[in-house]
């Protein structure tokens, strides 16, 4: 099945414009089986997704050994993107060293089975990395010697964002960018764009905040990030849903779904903004079923959003959510 395919950055790739984020095959969001996440892979793949985006943490490895074992048997090889940096100990910006990020480096090459990385991204590290020439050096150097095919960083503000694109070998720049999650339009697209830097949009449902199908009473396993890291207990509260409050998401969320047109579900639409956005190279929503998969790559076959609709979205957010948010990343 074909998808519309965008460049990423100056990397020479082309990916799909819904890829498929593979945190949920890891852990943080309640158990999924490995027969589970092989299912998933299979369904994304043969829905025309050619991005996968995983991480070296996301279950200690096991969501880059699940990516390994689903694409062994399959002559159509996706683009992977990984990340690494979060197995810090301590997570401070000293222990980015050259040693620890080779070693972070070649443990995702055993993961993967591959001899060279796609993509490797900066994981979300402590904000002094990203102005840390050595770290870029050590990853230009991993580039020259075959290990990575190219990098990028994955942040929490803009400004981390802003700060990368100062480094040439920056390729690409994963950050929160949704209904609910606008600031990144207003400098960090367009200096990606005239850098040619790719995007690949992260959260882009709020956490499922944006399917649509929450209320006051969902509940959410102990080991679901939902639960535990509502208040930003484990990591940066704006990674579960958006940085919205819940009950304010919800609001929000059901004026988003009230706004989205006839035959498209809250969730493809809301991913279709993305899509929309210029700068833009993918969205990677993740999925825990088949369902969701088939759900997520809809969004690519739906029309782009009206006029209307881009305004009567940019209501809901200032009037529900950019006192929230806005100020904060």
């Amino acid at each position: 099945m074909s998808m519309e395919q965008r460049p990423l950055g100056r990397t020479g790739a082309d990916v799909s414009v819904v890829g498929l984020g593979t945190w949920q095959l890891g852990g943080d969001w309640g158990d999924v089986s490995s027969e589970g996440a092989a299912e998933v892979l299979d369904a994304a793949l043969d829905a025309g997704v050619t991005l996968l985006d995983t991480a070296d943490v996301y279950g200690d490895g096991r969501s880059e050994e699940r990516i390994r074992q689903a694409l062994a048997p399959r002559s159509d090889r996706p683009f992977v993107a990984t990340k690494a940096g979060r197995r810090a100990d301590p997570f401070e910006a000293a222990t980015y060293t050259p040693e620890n990020l080779r070693a972070w480096v070649d443990r995702s090459r055993r993961n993967l089975g591959v001899d060279t990385l796609d993509l490797v991204q900066l994981h979300c590290p402590p904000p002094a990395v990203y102005s840390d020439q050595r770290v870029y050096d050590t990853l230009d150097g991993f580039v020259a010697d075959g290990s990575i095919a190219a990098y990028g960083v994955s942040v929490e503000t803009v400004e981390e964002g802003l700060t990368a694109l100062q480094h040439e070998g920056v390729q690409s720049i994963q950050v929160i960018l949704n209904v609910f999650r606008r600031k990144p339009l207003e400098q960090l697209l367009p200096a990606a764009a005239r850098a040619g830097v790719g995007i690949l949009a992260r959260v882009p449902l709020a956490s499922g905040l944006l399917t649509g199908k929450y209320d006051e009473s969902t509940t959410f396993a102990a080991d679901d990030h939902r639960n535990f890291n509502r208040n930003g207990e484990a990591f940066d509260v704006g990674e579960t849903f958006s940085g919205v409050p819940y009950d304010v998401g919800l609001a929000a969320a059901r004026e988003v779904a009230a706004i989205a047109p006839e035959g498209a579900t809250t969730a493809a639409f809301a991913l279709r903004w993305v899509i929309d956005q210029p700068g833009v190279t993918s969205v990677i929503p993740g999925a825990r079923n088949v369902e969701q998969v088939l759900g997520n790559v809809a969004a690519a076959s739906l029309a782009p959003l009206t006029d209307g609709q881009l305004a009567d979205l940019e209501r809901v957010y200032d009037e529900r959510i950019r006192a929230h948010v806005h100020a904060r990343w």
